[in-house]
C-alpha cells in the first residue's frame, strides 16, 4: 500500500474516531435528559400514590387533572424512550468502512451514489454485497 493511501486511511480513521466521540457525547446528553425526565415522572407518581384515596376522591376535578397530567407525562416519557432508541449509535463494521474508504475516497455525511457503490462492491460475493448494503442502510448512508 502506498504512503499516500496509508495517510488517507489514517485521516479517514481519525475523522471516524472524532465522529464516534461526538456521538458518544450526544448519547450521554440524551441519557441524562432521559434520566431527568424519568426521575420527574417517578416523583409525580410517588406523590400521587402517597395521598390517601379518600383525599383524591374529595378533590374531584383536581384529581382528574392530576391523573391526566400523569398520563401525559407517562406518554412523554415513552416518546422520549422511543426517540432515544431511534437515535442509537449507527456505526459501520470495520470491513465496510475499509471498503468504502478504499474505493469511494472520503466518507462524509452525504449519501452514496448507487452506481459508484455497485461498482465498488462488484468484487464481493452476492451475500457480502447484501451484508454491506444492509449495514449501510442501517447506518443511514443509503436508502
Amino acid at each position: 500500500m502506498s504512503e499516500e493511501m496509508m495517510q488517507q486511511l489514517m485521516a479517514a480513521a481519525e475523522r471516524l474516531a472524532g465522529a464516534a466521540e461526538s456521538l458518544d457525547r450526544v448519547m450521554g446528553r440524551i441519557d441524562a435528559q432521559q434520566d431527568a425526565l424519568t426521575a420527574k415522572v417517578d416523583r409525580i407518581v410517588a406523590a400521587i400514590e402517597e395521598q390517601p384515596r379518600h383525599e383524591l376522591a374529595a378533590r374531584g376535578e383536581g384529581s382528574q387533572r392530576m391523573h391526566e397530567r400523569v398520563v401525559e407525562l407517562e406518554k412523554s416519557n415513552a416518546d422520549l424512550k422511543a426517540q432515544a432508541a431511534r437515535m442509537a449509535r449507527k456505526t459501520l463494521p470495520p470491513l465496510v468502512s475499509a471498503i468504502l474508504a478504499k474505493s469511494c475516497g472520503e466518507l462524509g455525511s452525504e449519501k452514496l451514489d448507487k452506481g459508484v457503490l455497485d461498482k465498488t462492491l462488484s468484487s464481493l460475493s452476492v451475500e457480502q454485497r447484501i451484508a454491506v448494503k444492509s449495514e449501510l442502510a442501517r447506518a443511514g448512508i443509503i436508502e
